[in-house]
């Protein structure tokens, strides 16, 4: 399932063509779905709508583009397009913050394309600010409580 949710992940701009889906397969990508659930910091909570699951939020230590530091956990987030724009995102974002405090995390990181307006909004409606400028994305870091 988080296969098919790290492939919504992808951000596509307008008037690209979508990727093949083979394309979560790369390890740079798989390192956010491999095997998890068997780390000790893999955390994941769902949306469901109309008995299905139409969104997630997940987060683990790794090495990614979002990778701050090896006590950070990386963040993604990703729902089927069809439920974007409703505040479910929001919700789920939330909650994954209010885990993470919980469990003893000081914070959590992410990376999103400077393109991806409505992901960067997300962002800092919940809390994340930009700690770092690369060309084509932002390292975000949302600061927990506690």
């Amino acid at each position: 399932m988080l296969n098919d949710f790290l492939y919504e992940a992808i951000f596509i701009p307008k008037g690209v063509a979508a990727p093949p889906r083979s394309i979560i397969n790369d390890p740079a990508l798989q390192v956010y779905v491999d095997r998890f659930g068997t780390q000790p910091d893999d955390r994941c909570l769902v949306a469901e709508a109309d008995g299905m699951v139409i969104g997630a939020v997940w987060t683990r230590i790794m090495n990614d583009y979002g990778h701050l530091d090896d006590q950070t956990p990386s963040l993604a987030i990703s729902l089927y397009p069809e439920y974007r724009g409703k505040g479910i995102g929001t919700i789920l974002m939330k909650k994954m913050l209010d885990l993470l405090q919980k469990d003893g995390y000081h914070q959590v990181s992410l990376s999103v394309q400077k393109e991806n307006a409505g992901a960067i909004r997300l962002y800092q409606k919940t809390g994340f600010e930009t700690t770092y400028v690369a060309p084509d994305e932002y390292l975000m870091v949302c600061r927990l409580g506690g």
